[in-house]
């Protein structure tokens, strides 16, 4: 099993990012230490999900991973997806498009043109590019791998809906373009994605339905 990571008050990047921060630093107080464990064990069922989750809400996609584990006997591997036809991999709700990267994907990992310990062992930039050479996996899905299986701590997710959320909430503000998000964040760095964790928090716990007070 993962290392289970622990961030508190007295956690390195957490002082640096509160140093930085004042609004993030706010966040990180209210939601207080946070726990998580990478998957890197077994990342592949891990990619599979976020694969399914590709412009669909949290729930939605958890119902259809659900869905697809049923079909692979109770454990989605590569060799369980290389028995199922693309009719049955859509008959659990996913589109033909998401059918057949699964398919891709799963291939590829069947085949070790993606190799998941080489993979790890890799830069950054060369993991996305290996990664979105498949057809269908973009910056996004090789993102959520990058932050969730690898646990790397300087991605900035701004193409993801949920952290755009976050963002929006946190600054008050409309401009969700790419350049301005980097251009607001470049003070996480070299923390981004432990930043990114806090406000992915921030909205699975419910603080952003109230609107953000720096001094309230």
């Amino acid at each position: 099993m993962a290392t289970l990571v622990q961030l508190t008050m007295e956690s390195p990047a957490i002082q640096y990012l509160c140093q930085k921060d004042k609004r993030l630093a706010k966040v990180i107080r209210q939601i207080g230490p946070l726990s998580y464990r990478p998957h890197r064990d077994n990342p592949f069922p891990y990619f599979i999900h976020e694969i399914i989750e590709q412009m669909l809400s949290t729930k939605a996609s958890v119902r259809i991973y659900g869905r697809l584990e049923t079909l692979c006997g109770g454990r989605v591997t590569p060799d369980a997806i290389a028995g199922l036809s693309l009719e049955e991999i859509r008959s659990i709700g996913t589109s033909a498009t998401k059918a057949a990267c699964i398919k891709r994907f799963s291939e590829s990992v069947r085949t070790k043109e993606i190799d998941w310990e080489r993979l790890s062992q890799l830069e950054e930039e060369a993991i996305v590019k290996e990664l979105t050479k498949i057809k269908g996996i973009g910056m996004w899905t090789a993102k959520m791998y990058l932050i969730f299986t690898l646990d790397k701590p300087d991605v900035l997710p701004y193409e993801d809906g949920a952290f755009r959320q976050s963002y929006q909430w946190l600054y008050k503000t409309d401009d969700l373009s790419r350049a301005s998000i980097e251009k607001k964040c470049r003070k996480w760095k070299p923390y981004s994605s432990i930043a990114a964790r806090y406000l992915y928090e921030a909205l699975d716990s419910g603080l952003t339905r109230e609107e953000f007070h720096l001094f309230k």
